[in-house]
């Protein structure tokens, strides 16, 4: 059986060099070595450069017989495979750190905004390392994506949110007709019948609409499929955990615009459990991500009522199919302009907001922020 051949580095270093210049086949040729080699040592020579070809081999002269003895000592090869050790756990700490701060606000807003957060950037980092950094099992990811939306489903959350997002950017005033015009000028064509069948859907009326008018002398008030009784009726107690949550928003003046604040409380101990910041009053930036946070931090169980006023953030489409997805949850709210029917949130506001009056400045939109995570991480 033919012995198997052994070469030198810098043999090794020679055929690649006269690879690039020609080409493999070319060299492969001329120095008689199979083509797999110079492909596998141009391969290790670009990874590993002055670290590559540590192995033993065959020399012309002493000289260099003694230079690659040293090369191969034992000692020096040890403290190689160290340092590529120590500098592939290096990048993985980098890149762990990278993921954590690009993930970082979207930790609070609860598991569905994180796999959100992995599908959108499974091009830039992989789903184990992305899972390992976010606290995630890459099972449980695989359960949520396999359960997705179909293509159909996603199209009209989309055309929903997006309809949603021009009738409170427009102060509530668009109906059927602008709202297309304006979806048109975004590129989405949508015609005014359709657009009406989705604000109907969605508990969304103009306040410019004729069913806002005085009729016989009284006050018509358009039915909207998401506005519930109160049941709660103003008994603010509970005798156990996640029994009643109660929920609210206000506005909160900054030197740089407003920010809106949404809250749930939990009245067993009267802790806020949910809670979000955000520059827009879009059911995705105020109740639902408020309602991730407060499931994430307290179980949700058979009877528990959930409080709220009848704001559009509450009395909509969106919200009302969330909670029902978890088959056990009751929907209260006050009645029209009655602030007694929930009074917790807005005794919670008025402390607060006398304390920022204390502080006699305006801030800016980050300092709001920073203040409002420090108010809550050191007091509730």
């Amino acid at each position: 059986m033919e012995k198997c051949k052994i070469y030198d580095r810098d043999f090794k270093v020679n055929a690649v060099k006269l690879a690039l210049e020609k080409n493999r086949f070319r060299a492969a040729k001329e120095l008689g070595i199979p083509t797999t080699n110079i492909y596998r040592w141009q391969a290790e020579l670009q990874k590993y450069d002055k670290d590559s070809f540590c192995g033993r081999g065959h020399f012309r002269d002493p000289e260099q017989k003694r230079a690659s003895i040293w090369e191969r000592n034992p000692e020096q090869k040890r403290l190689a495979i160290l340092k590529m050790t120590l500098t592939k756990k290096l990048q993985k700490v980098e890149r762990q750190v990278e993921i954590f701060k690009n993930a970082r606000k979207y930790i609070l807003k609860g598991k569905p905004m994180i796999f959100y957060f992995i599908e959108n950037n499974l091009d830039k980092y992989s789903i184990c390392g992305m899972c390992e950094v976010l606290g995630i099992r890459e099972t449980t990811y695989y359960q949520w994506r396999d359960k997705m939306v179909s293509p159909r489903k996603r199209e009209t959350i989309l055309l929903e949110e997006e309809i949603m997002s021009i009738f409170y950017e427009y102060k509530e005033r668009y109906g059927n007709i602008k709202i297309s015009t304006e979806l048109r000028s975004r590129g989405i064509r949508l015609s005014p019948p359709s657009v009406t069948r989705y604000m109907n859907r969605l508990g969304l009326v103009s306040k410019l609409s004729t069913r806002h008018k005085v009729k016989s002398g009284s006050i018509f008030v358009p039915h909207n499929p998401c506005i519930f009784p109160n049941v709660l009726n103003r008994q603010f107690k509970a005798d156990e955990p996640s029994q009643i949550w109660v929920s609210g928003i206000t506005s909160l003046e900054t030197s740089e615009g407003m920010l809106f604040l949404t809250i749930i409380i939990d009245l067993f101990d009267r802790k806020i459990i949910g809670w979000n910041l955000s520059t827009g009053l879009t059911i995705k930036e105020t109740s639902m991500p408020a309602w991730e946070i407060a499931v994430q931090n307290r179980t949700t169980k058979k009877g528990l009522i959930f409080h709220s006023d009848r704001s559009p953030q509450y009395a909509n489409k969106i919200f009302t199919r969330k909670l029902n997805s978890y088959k056990h949850i009751k929907r209260s709210m006050s009645e029209t302009a009655n602030h007694l029917d929930n009074p917790m949130p807005k005794s919670f506001f008025t402390s607060f907001k006398s304390e920022l009056t204390y502080l006699n400045i305006l801030m800016t939109k980050k300092q709001m922020e920073e203040k409002i995570s420090e108010y809550f991480e050191n007091r509730l």
